[in-house]
């Protein structure tokens, strides 16, 4: 992916910003002069700079689009002890992060989310009804989904029995633990209640690959019944990161930005499509 020359960044510079809890967001806001800005939210033990959020970066900065990609509480660069589940307070970050910039007299037009970010961008739209256009990238609507395989299938014996489990990694290194209340935390994320909630004239796009082992395509279908103003793009071959596909997720996402803004302000083609590859 090549930045675009007509499009140059104007400004790339760290922001932090402090949350309900006190503790730092690190974020990087790549600015191209324009007031509007979309939100990037990571996914599960990730980081702002992850393949997906830099090259989703990229495509919006070509479009003239300034773009702000933020590391969650617990994770990358921001403070705070990672945690598993923790979708609300995910949210709650994001609310800090908005409220930010709001301050700072900027227009939030999209929120996007790639995996867990996929589902905490959706929270945030059941919750608050201050954005008018979320991008659910290969989020999961069924929480019960993908546990056995992360932690083990006799996951739920081990919290009975000890209060928590401890994911190791292949070297045999304890990566993350998952308490029985973090684990009732995401069992309690109720997806399906959650997106009925979000008002109908807030846009959202799902998209999803049909090759994805993390998170069924499955799941991106259900998304669809249920969200009131609601498009599915599903991504032929693609995995759970886009490892192939990054330029189709790209089109796909910047495609749903122009066609909503070409409804706001019908006549106005002030975004020129360019290409990913």
């Amino acid at each position: 992916m090549s930045q675009s020359s007509q499009n140059p960044v104007l400004k790339k510079h760290k922001v932090i910003i402090p949350n309900k809890y006190g503790e730092k967001l690190m974020g990087v806001l790549n600015d191209t002069g324009s007031t509007e800005i979309v939100i990037l939210c990571h996914g599960f033990r990730s980081t702002k700079e992850d393949t997906t959020m830099v090259n989703l970066t990229v495509a919006l900065e070509n479009e003239g689009i300034s773009a702000f990609r933020f590391d969650f509480a617990g994770n990358g660069e921001s403070e705070g002890s990672f945690s598993y589940a923790n979708y609300w307070r995910e949210v709650d970050d994001l609310h800090a992060v908005i409220q930010h910039f709001h301050g700072a007299n900027r227009v939030i037009s999209a929120i996007l989310g790639h995996s867990k970010g996929g589902g905490v961008v959706l929270l945030y739209a059941s919750k608050y009804h201050d954005v008018r256009m979320v991008v659910n990238v290969s989020g999961r609507y069924d929480m019960k989904g993908g546990m056995g395989e992360r932690l083990g299938k006799d996951f739920m014996e081990k919290i009975k029995q000890d209060g928590f489990v401890d994911i190791k990694n292949t070297a045999g290194t304890v990566e993350y633990r998952v308490t029985e209340e973090s684990l009732t935390d995401r069992l309690n994320t109720n997806m399906h209640e959650a997106c009925l909630q979000i008002d109908k004239e807030c846009r959202v796009l799902t998209v999803h690959g049909s090759s994805d082992k993390i998170i069924p395509v499955l799941d991106a279908i259900e998304f669809d019944k249920i969200i009131p103003n609601h498009k599915l793009h599903i991504v032929d071959g693609a995995n759970h990161g886009y490892t192939k596909h990054q330029a189709e997720l790209a089109q796909a996402v910047i495609d749903f930005i122009k066609a909503a803004r070409q409804q706001d302000h019908p006549g106005t083609s002030h975004l020129h499509l360019h290409n990913y590859i």
